[in-house]
């Protein structure tokens, strides 16, 4: 039986990983629960939210009997993870189901030590991760926990293990994964890769160059060409291998150009809801002309489909010595995991990509006193477009360029208020 732990609602809430935050907490118990031995568990939490939704999360913990608790660094839980991840044919059975471990090649290289090395490593969790939670173990290793529990494929597993069979050089190696797999269909919970010796990510790297003196911004336009390349890379990656399950790339038909639209225009829908006063009124003003681009989409042709990355910022990418490499496959979070699996049109993360260098130069500006980087921008736009290399259909491009700046107008209403000028800022050139 799952152990009678009591787990309290504003503790939960207070959880960085916790996603459902606006809403208020009915209850929480403890729905299932497999013991791994030397003071872990892996709990799945079933969380009844006040509007009626039940969602669960995965949580692994540390110590036995009735106090258990979410692991500190030093409690050895996360180490008993990869260690039982490092064990041949890891399955443990739990009152539904079973949590099973699935080793990768890559594991025994940068564990040549198996599960006795694995006891030995120092962990230490990352403060960066919002949504899952991330920890690094030794030297060569970190651990991902997808907390929310989506039953499928997760994305940044399947992508990751394609993009790193494909010989694609700029993401970390996969060492294996962990999935929970009660009666219903089993669900990601953790993933452990190659520890990337970086020096931040990509927007850290490109606020510090922006917002410095002498060379910093012909620093940041040289690196805006390699990401440009990188793009592209992945891209070429990822349409590789048509002929794979769930990796299908060719010609967008008119029905893959619909449903483009229709997503472009429920953001739209979501932006004017989500905003109010004088925003509401200046995107009021926008929308006709963001509607007109939008409306080009069905108008294309020679439009291509494939995976995508989904989520692609400057965030989302890690800044080394010889390089970046490209990080957190799992789509953006408010859209359902199945969605996240489509095939899309590449120019969505090149979209992303634009919006991530404005967001950066309008940030450095803004925070940092710079002069106006307007013209660096242009510059930096460019370059990334010749890098990138296929690009050609600007009106496509545009149109995605609107859609992700609805996004942002959403996000930013529901987060930082004080931000949405630079969203709408964006919406009123795009639409010009």
């Amino acid at each position: 039986m799952a152990p009678d732990v009591t787990l309290d609602a504003a503790w939960l809430a207070s959880r960085r990983w916790f996603r459902h935050k606006t809403q208020p907490i009915a209850s929480v118990r403890v729905e299932d629960a497999a013991p791994l031995g030397e003071g872990c568990s892996l709990l799945v939490l079933a969380v009844q939210l006040a509007s009626g939704e039940q969602v669960r999360y995965f949580m692994p913990a540390a110590g036995s009997g009735h106090d258990l608790h979410e692991p500190a660094d030093g409690d050895g839980a996360w180490r008993t993870l990869l260690a039982w991840l490092a064990t041949p044919e890891s399955r443990v059975a739990s009152e539904q189901g079973a949590f099973v471990a699935y080793p990768a090649p890559a594991l025994e290289r940068m564990l040549p030590g198996g599960a006795q090395e694995a006891a030995g490593l120092e962990e230490r969790r990352l403060s960066v991760q919002q949504s899952n939670t991330s920890v690094r173990l030794g030297e060569r290793l970190i651990l991902k926990l997808y907390r929310l529990v989506e039953p499928g494929v997760n994305p940044e597993v399947e992508i990751s293990s394609f993009l790193d069979a494909a010989g694609f050089r700029h993401v970390p190696p996969v060492a294996g994964w962990i999935e929970y797999c009660p009666a219903e269909a089993s669900a990601a919970t953790a993933m452990v890769q190659g520890l990337v010796p970086a020096r931040g990510d990509a927007w850290e790297w490109m606020l510090d160059r922006l917002g410095a003196q002498s060379r910093g911004p012909a620093e940041a336009l040289a690196a805006v060409a390699q990401l440009g390349g990188i793009t592209a890379e992945l891209h070429a990656a990822l349409r590789s291998r048509p002929d794979a399950p769930g990796f299908e790339a060719g010609p967008a038909t008119q029905d893959d150009l619909a449903a483009w639209r229709a997503g472009a225009e429920r953001q739209l829908a979501a932006a004017q809801d989500a905003v109010r006063g004088v925003d509401a009124e200046r995107l009021k003003r926008l929308a006709p002309g963001a509607q007109r681009a939008l409306d080009a989409i069905p108008r294309t042709s020679g439009a291509i489909r494939s995976r995508i990355h989904g989520d692609l910022h400057l965030g989302q990418l890690l800044a080394t010595e010889s390089g970046f490499v490209v990080v957190d496959f799992e789509g953006e979070p408010a859209r359902p995991l199945g969605e996240r699996r489509l095939p899309a049109s590449p120019l969505r993360d090149v979209a992303g990509m634009l919006r991530s260098l404005d967001y950066a130069a309008r940030t450095v500006e803004r925070e940092a006193g710079s002069a106006d980087l307007s013209a660096w921008l242009g510059d930096a736009r460019a370059a990334f477009l010749a890098a990138y290399g296929d690009a050609a259909d600007a009106d496509l491009l545009r149109a995605f360029e609107v859609e992700k700046a609805c996004y942002e107008v959403r996000y930013e209403a529901n987060n930082r208020p004080d931000w949405v000028w630079l969203p709408l800022q964006a919406l009123e050139r795009l639409v010009a």
